[in-house]
C-alpha cells in the first residue's frame, strides 16, 4: 500500500510537468497556448481518459484480458458516423454522428450475443469483430465513393488529435468535455458491482446485482464515451488495451483502483504520444501510429508472460 502510495504521488508529479511541458515547449504566445495548445492538451486528455478507463471496465465486464472498444467494433461504428458527417459537410455535429454510429454498433452486437435468450461472453466479442469489419467495409466504400475527403477520413482512421476549433466547436467541447467526465465518474462508482461480477454471474445475483441491467449500463455508457472520442480524436488503438494491463502489474488487484489509475494513465501515455508524433518528424505523424508502436510490442510481451 505504501508503495502504491508512493508510485502515485511520483506519477502525479510526473503528470503536472508534462501538462507545463506540452503547453510551454518551444514557448509559444498566449494566444498559441490558449487557442491552439490548450484545446489539444483537453482533447489528448479525454480521449487516453475515456479509452483506457473504458477498456478497463470491459476487460472486467468480460473478463477477457482482449477486451476494448476496438475489438468490440465500437470504434468502427463511431468512425463510420464520424466520416458520414464529414461528407455530409456536418463537421460540427460530427460528435454526433460518431455516437449514433457507436450506439447501433453496441445495438447489433447486444443484439447478437442475446440470439440464444442469456448473455454469452464469446459471442460478445466475436460479434464486435464481425460488426467493426462490416463497419470497416462500410468507410472503405465512402473512401472509394469520396477521394476528395480522402485526407479528413485519413485522419479519423488513423488518429489525430490537431484539430482546431472554432469559436462555436469550442463551446460544445467543454459541454461534451464535462458531459464525458461526469460518464467516466458514473462509471467509476459502478466499478464496485463490477468487481464482484468476476466472481460469477450467480455469486452476484445472489448479492442483489441485477447483471444484465448493470452490463446493459457500462455497455451504453462506454459506447457513448468511445463514440464521442472518436469522433473528435479519431480511431486511436491500444491505450484501451494496453494500460490497464501495465497498471494491474504496477498496483495489483484492486480493481476501482485500477480503473481511476488506468483512466489517468492513459491520458498520461496519449499526451506523451502526441508530443511524439508532432515532434519525431519534419511533418506530424498520425497518433494512432504512435500508439501502435509502443502497444504492439507490449502486448506480444503481454502475451508470451502469460504462457
Amino acid at each position: 500500500m505504501k508503495r502504491n502510495k508512493r508510485f502515485i504521488i511520483l506519477f502525479f508529479l510526473l503528470f503536472v510537468l508534462l501538462l507545463v511541458i506540452y503547453l510551454k515547449l518551444g514557448n509559444p504566445s498566449t494566444n498559441i497556448i490558449f487557442s491552439v495548445r490548450l484545446p489539444r492538451l483537453m482533447l489528448a486528455f479525454l480521449t487516453g481518459f475515456v479509452l483506457a478507463g473504458v477498456g478497463h471496465s470491459f476487460q472486467v465486464m468480460l473478463n477477457n484480458p482482449l477486451a476494448e472498444p476496438y475489438i468490440l467494433g465500437i470504434s468502427s461504428g463511431a468512425a463510420f458516423g464520424s466520416i458520414l458527417a464529414v461528407i455530409l459537410g456536418l463537421h460540427v455535429l460530427m460528435p454526433v454522428f460518431g455516437f449514433i454510429g457507436a450506439f447501433l454498433t453496441m445495438f447489433l452486437v447486444w443484439f447478437l450475443a442475446h440470439i440464444e435468450g442469456f448473455f454469452n461472453k464469446t459471442k460478445l466479442l466475436l460479434s464486435g469483430i464481425i460488426v467493426g469489419m462490416f463497419f470497416s467495409a462500410l468507410i472503405s466504400l465512402l473512401m472509394y465513393l469520396n477521394q476528395q475527403e480522402i485526407g479528413n477520413i485519413i485522419n479519423v482512421l488513423m488518429g489525430n488529435l490537431g484539430r482546431i476549433f472554432s469559436r462555436d466547436e469550442w463551446v460544445y467541447f467543454l459541454i461534451v468535455f464535462i458531459i464525458s467526465l461526469l460518464l467516466m465518474v458514473y462509471l467509476f462508482l459502478l466499478s464496485g458491482k463490477l468487481t464482484i461480477l468476476t466472481t460469477g454471474d450467480l455469486v452476484a445475483t445472489s448479492l442483489g446485482i441485477d447483471v444484465k441491467k448493470l452490463r446493459r449500463k457500462i455497455f451504453i455508457i462506454s459506447s457513448l464515451l468511445t463514440g464521442i472520442t472518436v469522433a473528435y480524436a479519431g480511431i486511436i488503438g491500444f491505450i484501451g488495451l494496453v494500460v490497464p494491463h501495465i497498471i494491474r502489474m504496477i498496483t495489483g488487484g484492486n480493481k476501482r483502483f485500477v480503473m481511476i489509475f488506468s483512466a489517468f494513465a492513459g491520458a498520461f501515455l496519449l499526451i506523451i504520444c502526441d508530443l511524439t508524433a508532432k515532434h519525431i518528424a519534419s511533418i506530424e505523424v498520425p497518433v494512432g501510429v504512435i500508439t501502435a508502436f509502443i502497444g504492439c510490442p507490449f502486448f506480444l510481451f503481454i502475451m508470451a508472460r502469460s504462457k
